[in-house]
């Protein structure tokens, strides 16, 4: 899905911006990173271009729009975005600024709108994009084409069972192509109802001081937090308020780690289900067997935590996708859904969107201490000597492998096996010329 091509007169050539090799930042075969890496500006410019803007990013769920006209508007790395259901039915995403002077055309964060209009000069467009009106048009010269000046699409948008994502790169390989063989594990959220899923409750959205890596990394590879990081929430959702049983503290599982940065840990202990109540006795788990299969309702479907390369995370049993917004390489913001099944009754989707809330909510008791330890990391980056410390990757270091039950590469849950996993697509990207840095190749066509 390509926006139509810009003439030469209608762009300017650009100037190249100087890259950085970032391969010594990294010894992942020893489970080496310099921390540089999070707090570096240059390097936090480079992944915009070359991380954020090649790869698939989420944007939305489909359950959003239900009516023509219906919008989102959304971040793609640092670049704002309208989401919108065109007259014919049709979900596209176009940069959010005004092709007269760059301003947002639309500062509504959601709603319903037959046209976006620029509040500065009032150059207005459709749902499609299309340019359909230029107050003093006859003031322009005889080459203008208005139709040539539409809102600039994305390159590519395709959803995976009701996700919604795009990207800016023509010559990124198809979505399902993109996710891999993390589609497997994402189906233990996403395939639980014939229906499919739906969004409930809006999108809750809170700022914090901390690189976005340190946030997708950790949803994607750990669990070695949990039982002290989050040693008083689990006290008190345990039955007698003294913490969980040793043998869920010291619960077996695996950890995924996909070849394209993705990341999915889960524990295997049959009771390590910290679900609501009333959404734990609505399921059939003798139906989801017969669904989704015994691994995957005993594993990828539990209490477990997962990263889609780059920036969107999930937490299966919660019900919470969310995806970490990069504000600067210091700040990051958090937007927030919960995922229900469609069949679900509304007293179940009520339980679901509540505990969601109490757990991993912008006031959750778990959220609150990720937020802390994310910004406590940060806070120290920026000294001469902390900010040039070597960090340690090396937990499970040689010890994944295919395991004949869970596709793919897995290792021990205790592990850091898919956040060397992650960064090593990080490294490759980052040292990779984007699409629009090759001869001849332009961002908005």
């Amino acid at each position: 899905m390509t926006s139509t091509p810009a003439r030469p007169m209608d762009r300017l050539a650009r100037v190249p911006h100087p890259s950085v090799d970032v391969s010594a930042h990294f010894d992942l075969d020893n489970g080496l990173v310099d921390r540089t890496v999070f707090s570096d500006p240059s390097l936090y410019q480079q992944e915009l271009r070359r991380v954020f803007a090649p790869s698939w990013l989420f944007l939305a769920h489909e359950s959003q729009f239900k009516r023509p006209g219906d919008f989102f508007t959304t971040y793609m790395g640092e670049d704002p975005v309208i989401v919108a259901l065109g007259r014919d039915r049709r979900i596209r995403a176009f940069l959010n600024a005004c092709r007269h002077r760059g301003m947002r055309i639309c500062r509504a964060d959601a709603g319903a709108t037959k046209a976006f209009t620029c509040s500065y000069h009032g150059w207005s467009y459709d749902t499609s994009g299309k340019l359909v009106n230029v107050p003093n048009q006859g003031d322009y010269p005889d080459h203008f084409e208005q139709d040539r000046w539409g809102l600039v699409e994305v390159a590519q948008l395709d959803t995976y069972k009701g996700l919604i994502f795009a990207t800016w790169n023509p010559e990124a390989p198809p979505l399902a192509e993109a996710l891999g063989g993390m589609t497997w594990y994402m189906d233990a959220m996403l395939d639980r109802d014939p229906e499919g899923t739906e969004v409930v409750g809006g999108v809750h959205k809170w700022a914090l001081e901390g690189n976005w890596k340190l946030a997708a990394e950790q949803f994607a590879s750990d669990w070695y937090h949990v039982n002290i990081s989050h040693a008083s929430a689990l006290m008190v959702m345990s039955p007698n308020g003294k913490g969980p049983k040793d043998e869920i503290v010291q619960t077996p599982g695996r950890q995924y780690s996909d070849p394209l940065g993705h990341g999915h840990g889960f524990p295997t202990h049959p009771k390590s289900r910290f679900d609501d109540r009333v959404v734990h006795d609505w399921y059939d788990y003798d139906a989801l067997r017969e669904r989704l299969g015994d691994t995957r309702v005993e594993g990828p479907m539990t209490t477990g935590h997962a990263t889609v390369f780059p920036n969107f995370s999930y937490l299966p049993v919660n019900g919470s996708i969310r995806v970490w917004h990069p504000k600067g390489p210091n700040r990051m913001e958090v937007w927030a859904w919960t995922l229900v099944d469609r069949s679900m009754p509304d007293e179940v989707k009520d339980a679901q969107r509540l505990y969601n809330l109490r757990t991993f909510g912008p006031t959750g008791i778990f959220e609150q201490d990720d937020g802390e330890n994310w910004s406590e990391c940060q806070a120290t980056a920026h000294g001469f000597m902390s900010g040039s410390m070597t960090l340690n990757y090396q937990m499970g270091l040689d010890l994944q492998a295919e395991d004949g039950v869970h596709p793919g590469t897995t290792g021990r849950l205790y592990s850091d096996g898919a956040a060397r996993g992650f960064y090593t697509r990080w490294r490759d990207l980052m040292n990779t010329p984007a699409w629009h840095e090759k001869p001849g190749k332009d961002t908005t066509s």
